[in-house]
C-alpha cells in the first residue's frame, strides 16, 4: 500500500490540510514533511512507539540520535540542559534556518531519542509548514531526513515516495525543497564548539558569529 500524497502550498498551506496531517502525528503515525533543506519525517518524539517505528521504517541504527525540530528558541531551550551562551548567539543569528545545534539534553527528552548519548540535536527550520505543524501538535516533532538509511536525502515528495512510499501513510507534497545541502551541525559543550557537519552554513560564518562581541 502506497502512502497518501497531500499536495499543499509551501508558502500558504491550507489550514485544513495541516490539521489533517497534525492528527496523524498526534495519534502516533509518521508523516513525511518538506523543510527548508530536504524532506524529513515527523513524529511525536515523546511517543516511544512512534520513535520505534521511525527507526524501523528508516532502517536507522538506534545508536544514532533522532533530531528534533522546534519553532522557537524558548522551545529549544526547554529541551536542553545547561544551555551555553553560544547556543543563544547562534540561534539568534541563524534560527529559523539550516542550523542544527547539538547540546546536552534535558531530562524531558526520552533516552531513546538521544540514543542514550545524553545529547539532543535541535533545529528551527525556516518553513511555514513545519512551524504550523509544531503549533498544531502542541510540541516539537522529529526532523530526521526522509530517506532510507544510507540512501540520498530527498528534495521532492516523488523521490521520497519512490524510496519510502510503502512504509508511510502520509506524505506532504509541497514541491521541491529550496535547499540543496543539509543543515550544518554544530556541537556545543560549554564554551567549546565543534563542527560536526558543514552544510548550508559554512564554518567561517559560525566562527564569525561566535567571535562577535555584541550582545544577543
Amino acid at each position: 500500500m502506497s502512502a497518501e500524497m497531500l499536495q499543499i502550498s509551501p508558502d500558504n498551506p491550507d489550514p485544513a490540510a495541516l490539521r489533517y496531517a497534525a492528527e496523524f502525528i498526534r495519534r502516533g503515525e509518521l508523516v513525511a514533511i518538506p523543510t527548508d533543506t530536504f524532506y524529513g519525517i515527523a513524529a511525536d518524539p515523546f511517543n516511544l512507539a512512534a520513535v520505534d517505528q521511525l527507526y524501523r521504517v528508516k532502517g536507522r541504527p538506534e545508536t544514532k540520535a533522532m533530531p528534533i525540530l522546534v519553532n522557537s528558541i524558548t522551545q529549544g531551550v526547554t529541551l536542553s540542559r545547561d544551555v551555553p551562551y553560544s547556543f543563544h548567539k547562534l540561534a539568534a543569528k541563524f534560527w529559523p534556518g539550516p542550523l542544527t545545534l547539538l547540546v546536552e539534553a534535558s531530562t524531558a527528552v526520552p533516552l531513546k531519542v538521544t540514543a542514550h548519548t545524553g545529547n539532543v540535536a535541535l533545529r528551527w527550520p525556516k518553513s511555514v509548514i513545519v512551524n504550523a505543524l509544531i503549533d498544531l501538535v502542541k510540541g516539537p516533532i522529529t526532523g530526521t531526513s526522509g530517506n532510507l538509511s544510507g540512501l540520498p536525502a530527498c528534495a521532492t515528495a516523488l523521490d521520497l515516495l519512490e524510496q519510502m512510499g510503502d512504509r508511510l501513510l502520509l506524505i506532504i507534497d509541497a514541491g521541491e525543497t529550496p535547499g540543496h545541502l543539509a543543515s550544518t551541525i554544530v556541537k556545543l559543550d560549554g564554551d567549546d564548539c565543534s563542527m560536526m557537519r558543514e552544510g548550508v552554513i559554512g564554518e567561517q560564518e559560525i566562527r564569525a558569529c561566535l567571535a562577535d562581541d555584541s550582545e544577543v
